[in-house]
């Protein structure tokens, strides 16, 4: 009987929508599981066949202590997905990867420490004449967190923003808002070993007035991704891979796309270390994914 750590932290698990469905599943194919907080020193890491990684999401507040963790429990067993995946995607700088391999990305201005935030937002608005609204955020973050909207009038007090963040230790990234998305929604398309299992609708996060929604369950819906959201999406996580020379396909992993102004699907986030997976929304998701996990280690 293969055992497998399903890692948390105590903030997060009561979130964590996917844990029930997903435990249930890998019950039914006779898995032995235990749900553990990564920042339990009392856990033997060593003593499970693998460890998944599910909603550590404290982790943005200490990030290179998380990625020491990663690499240690990989040391002694099989974490999925790997190390190097929580490298590469827990900083939106994963963006430019993509977009120099050639997926079709938010158009995105990082703005590194030392930079000018003011007139970093001027050159993105200049570059994008049609964009009303800008969107600025921390490199490093999840569920919104500190991300927040500002109209074109408001550029200042976006380059103020970011400014803050940088001053509190934050790299930044600051893109067009792409309307699209108020009127149809991101779609979150959730893969297992590259095959796709199943799409969602979420609702506009960040509203004109300035209110930054939470992605709570009923903000969220069952959607269909089309053929041209699937091509946008596999060819992210083929890039992702590429980018960071993986011998096999990631797990699982999510991608988040918009819709930009001509209605094509831009990739807004690749969540391919502890995302959501959304299996509420999926009759028989989190089967699949738990049978994709029973191959992959061989039982």
């Amino acid at each position: 009987m293969k055992s497998i750590a399903l890692v948390t932290c105590a903030a997060s698990l009561p979130i964590d929508y996917d844990m029930p469905p997903l435990l249930d599943a890998l019950a039914t194919l006779g898995m032995q599981t235990q749900v553990c907080d990564w920042e339990d020193p009392s856990i033997d890491w060593a003593g499970f066949d693998a460890v998944l990684l599910r909603s550590p999401w404290n982790y943005i507040d200490q990030l290179p202590t998380f990625l020491r963790w990663c690499e240690r429990v990989e040391s002694m067993t099989t974490l999925l997905n790997p190390a190097v995946v929580a490298r590469f995607a827990l900083d939106k700088h994963y963006l430019a990867a993509l977009s120099s391999l050639g997926v079709p990305t938010v158009p995105t201005q990082f703005i590194e420490s030392g930079m000018d935030p003011h007139e970093a937002i001027r050159a993105l608005l200049a570059a994008h004449p049609e964009s009303g609204d800008v969107v600025v955020k921390p490199t490093i973050g999840a569920y919104s967190k500190n991300v927040q909207r500002f109209a074109r009038e408001q550029a200042h007090e976006a380059g103020d923003y970011a400014a803050s963040l940088l001053a509190n230790g934050s790299l930044v990234i600051v893109q067009p808002y792409l309307p699209l998305v108020d009127e149809v929604g991101e779609t979150n398309l959730t893969y297992f070993d590259n095959a796709y299992s199943h799409a969602i609708r979420k609702s506009a996060m960040l509203l004109a007035d300035g209110t930054v929604n939470v992605p709570t369950l009923d903000l969220r819906a069952a959607r269909e991704a089309d053929e041209a959201e699937r091509a946008v999406a596999e060819a992210a996580l083929r890039a992702a891979a590429q980018y960071m020379g993986l011998a096999r396909p990631l797990l699982y992993g999510r991608v988040d796309l918009i819709r930009d102004k001509q209605g094509r699907p831009v990739v807004l986030e690749l969540d391919i270390c502890e995302p959501s997976l959304n299996l509420p929304f999926a009759p028989g998701s989190a089967l699949r994914f738990a049978q994709v996990l029973a191959r992959r280690l061989g039982g």
